[in-house]
């Protein structure tokens, strides 16, 4: 497929260009699709293109970065904004951010619109590549409506064991709901140090997201911004 041209110049690409383009940026494609009168989408897109954090490699690129550096808030969303944002504009596109609202953009419905994520046992959604550590960094918006492979199977369907049913030490995840005053009162705990320090025990269980390689670290911080040890405020 010819690369195509936006009305702003840019050089547009297809879509193996584009996964080397979110790899140059250690982020990765994490599903794509064709919007169809979708009104939380930007008029004009033919394509869109979810993008996540690439691994192994994310999280260190991530702390060499400026925003990792300065003493701000939101370090991680600030560096989302600077790397897609820069982006979107070469290309001529959009970018979108989970972040930001309210209004908030609905990306659990697009991710699931996109084919490569899926309700699992628990109720998370889990990707194909990432499984359970499934997060999105942002969007981009395209004009040009570009050729998609197609989704692959959901990889709970292969999976017999499926451990992360039994993976919480409260049960606070369910396929009804997510007990979040339960979880957060379980990570107060000295037992809680493990799941608040290397990751959700649920997530961590799954087999995609074990072969997915996501640094501890990573997990530690999404963690720390989930809930802080000893403040629980109201629910």
């Amino acid at each position: 497929m010819a690369p195509a041209r936006s009305s702003a110049g840019a050089e547009a690409t297809d879509y193996a260009g584009l996964e080397a383009a979110a790899a140059a940026r250690h982020l990765a494609v994490f599903g794509a699709w064709h919007p169809e009168s979708d009104p939380d989408v930007p008029a004009g897109t033919q394509t869109m293109i979810l993008l996540g954090p690439r691994e192994p490699g994310f999280w260190t690129a991530f702390r060499a970065s400026p925003e990792a550096q300065e003493a701000r808030a939101d370090p991680l969303d600030r560096w989302s904004r600077r790397v897609i944002g820069q982006w979107a504009c070469d290309l001529g596109a959009k970018a979108l951010f989970p972040f930001g609202g309210p209004p908030w953009r609905p990306f659990i419905r697009w991710a699931r619109e996109s084919g490569r994520a899926h309700v699992s046992p628990v109720g998370l959604l889990v990707h194909d590549t990432a499984g359970l550590m499934i997060s999105y960094r942002g969007a981009l918006a395209l004009k040009q409506r570009l050729a998609l492979p197609p989704p692959p199977p959901a990889p709970c369907a292969e999976c017999s064991s499926q451990p992360c049913r039994i993976a919480c030490p409260v049960s606070a995840l369910s396929p009804e709901a997510y007990d979040v005053p339960l979880c957060k009162s379980f990570l107060d705990t000295p037992a809680g140090l493990d799941c608040h320090g290397r990751g959700c025990a649920v997530r961590r269980a799954c087999p995609v997201s074990r072969s997915y390689g996501r640094a501890e670290a990573q997990s530690a911080f999404h963690m720390q911004s989930f809930h802080k040890r000893g403040q629980r405020g109201p629910e």
